[in-house]
């Protein structure tokens, strides 16, 4: 049997961001949804999960119109590598604190892309952590720490 879809990345993107829309909307369903003015836990993951099943049904109709380029072999080394950055993220966070941690993830997981550039990357990194420590710790009070306490927070 042959898909219809002439451009299989838009095809598989698509189907992957409907089905992750479609979960998180299911899984909201467990909360009370509240209003607008008013919102509930399941609010935010109802109104995301829903645009992003609404982005992925206009990839694969997109898909079906456009073409496009044969989906490549998987690269798992740099896959891994994109994941691994995540999991160090988590275990270095109350170590080293927000902003470490968060320069770790970005050079570690832009080590992955083919146009890795030291100078692009350190500034992206550093700038991120910067954007995130006003954000989240001092403008939204989150309780992250910045340093950690192997740097003596």
């Amino acid at each position: 049997m042959r898909i219809l879809t002439r451009n299989p990345k838009d095809f598989w993107s698509g189907a992957i961001f409907v089905a992750i829309g479609l979960a998180a909307v299911v899984l909201a369903r467990d909360h009370p949804m509240g209003t607008a003015m008013r919102m509930g836990p399941a609010y935010f993951p109802t109104v995301l999960g829903g645009l992003l099943a609404l982005i992925g049904l206009i990839a694969l109709l997109r898909s079906l119109v456009r073409a496009g380029e044969p989906i490549g072999r998987l690269a798992y080394g740099k896959v891994s590598l994109v994941l691994a950055s995540n999991v160090l993220f988590g275990l270095l966070l109350r170590r080293v604190g927000l902003v470490f941690s968060l320069i770790v993830l970005v050079l570690t997981s832009a080590y992955a892309s083919q146009r890795f550039s030291w100078r692009a990357s350190l500034a992206l990194a550093v700038g991120a952590s910067l954007f995130c420590a006003v954000t989240f710790v001092k403008l939204l009070g989150l309780p992250i720490p910045l340093l950690g306490a192997w740097l003596g927070e």
